[in-house]
């Protein structure tokens, strides 16, 4: 039988993850194990840490910029020069005990360290060694660097977000790291699954564009089904009719999402006219056929009401429809607190407001254990568990290895 004060500790716990990683994508991967319990030490450079540190303004009051929090919670901070003998020895110590290391450095980056999986396998085969990249690990582009702007031009993202009349959008954060870091993590997960069976592990290869190119779902299939290239629709949508951004009374804009003919149906009704029976708009691909037409009488009928009145009548017809929020907006809505997607360190004594883990298990729940970490703040900790006396990690910090 399992005991709850077990499952209580999270569902990682006992996993331990040595984060070579910086910047966005990779720790955001990283912070996700953390809060599912995993044990995640951060490998920073001495003195000046991880870049998103200085990423700033915003910052709080303890001058933890808003970026660095956004995903390393739950972790320990740990300086060290890994170009030095020293260092490397250091990392290598962790790493006997390690069941992750995570990292997204060029490839081959690690090589001249020592540091790469097909040196650090040879003394803990059981290594989980993942990789995030640009381009992968493989390809023609393999060694370029890899950027989340950059990626989601080449990706063809860009090119189907924005008003159809414009230039092409980037999307207002970078969705590609944060989706590649989901990847990777899937992938870590999948690998220490995989390590139950085989008593082995692997390396986990996420690219950048690889995870962009497969967010393209349905856009990157209709391509596939017809040799077209997707226009940029703004805020329509390629597949369904009416699926797209209104206007009300006054300009306030909002979201309707007719997903099928029996809510076209239902709209209809609530505007008392009987488009649902004309053969141009009766069914879905015809109204994406007449699409142009239907949206521009459906503009004129949405201008003539404020938006709570649209919001009202539509959701009690029973029509996706839904305000188009601004970030204060979002973070206050009373389901979002519900679900504690806002998180305050004030009880750790840390000024730190953060947003939540969306992933809610009932057994063994996400912790939010301990703030974003001061640079260095577990460097001495972390060396005397590794058996570093006080003389030893004194010469450390004056040589500058850590």
């Amino acid at each position: 039988m399992t005991d709850m004060a077990d499952t209580l500790k999270g569902a990682l716990h006992g996993v331990k993850v040595l984060d070579l990683s910086r910047v966005l994508a990779g720790p955001s991967c990283t912070q996700i194990l953390a809060d599912l319990g995993a044990d995640v030490i951060k490998v920073e450079r001495p003195h000046i840490g991880d870049e998103t540190r200085h990423w700033a303004p915003p910052i709080f009051s303890d001058n933890t910029s808003a970026y660095y929090a956004t995903i390393n919670r739950n972790k320990k901070s740990l300086t060290v020069d890994i170009t030095t003998p020293a260092g490397q020895t250091i990392i290598k110590q962790l790493i006997a005990d390690s069941d992750i290391l995570v990292e997204n450095f060029k490839v081959g980056g690690l090589k001249k360290y020592g540091l790469d999986y097909d040196n650090l396998k040879q003394d803990n085969p059981r290594l989980i060694y993942a990789s995030l990249t640009g381009f992968g690990q493989t390809g023609p582009d393999a060694k370029r660097p890899g950027y989340d702007y950059i990626i989601q031009g080449l990706s063809g993202l860009m090119s189907i977000t924005g008003p159809s009349d414009g230039e092409p959008h980037k999307v207002g954060v970078a969705v590609v790291d944060l989706f590649a870091g989901l990847q990777l993590t899937i992938g870590i997960q999948a690998a220490l699954l995989a390590r139950q069976h085989t008593g082995l592990g692997q390396q986990v290869d996420v690219a950048l564009l690889d995870s962009a190119l497969s967010m393209l779902a349905n856009v990157g299939m209709n391509h596939l089904a017809s040799d077209k290239i997707p226009p940029r629709l703004g805020n329509q949508h390629p597949n369904i009719v009416p699926y797209q951004v209104f206007a009300a009374e006054g300009e306030a804009h909002f979201i309707l999402a007719c997903g099928n003919d029996s809510q076209f149906a239902k709209l209809c009704e609530v505007l008392a006219v009987d488009w649902h029976r004309d053969d141009r708009f009766m069914t879905n691909p015809a109204r994406v056929t007449h699409r142009e037409l239907l949206c521009d009488a459906l503009t004129e009928r949405f201008a003539q009401q404020p938006r709570a009145y649209w919001l009202a009548v539509l959701d009690q017809a029973g029509v996706p429809c839904g305000a188009i929020h601004n970030v204060a907006e979002a973070l206050a809505m009373p389901q979002a607190q519900a679900r504690e997607m806002v998180i305050d360190f004030a009880a750790q004594g840390s000024p730190v407001r953060a947003l939540g883990n969306p992933i809610k298990l009932s057994a063994s729940p996400v912790s939010y254990r301990t703030p974003p970490p001061h640079l260095s703040e577990h460097t001495d900790s972390t060396l005397a568990d590794l058996g570093y006396d006080s003389e030893m990690i004194a010469k450390l910090k004056a040589d500058g290895i850590i």
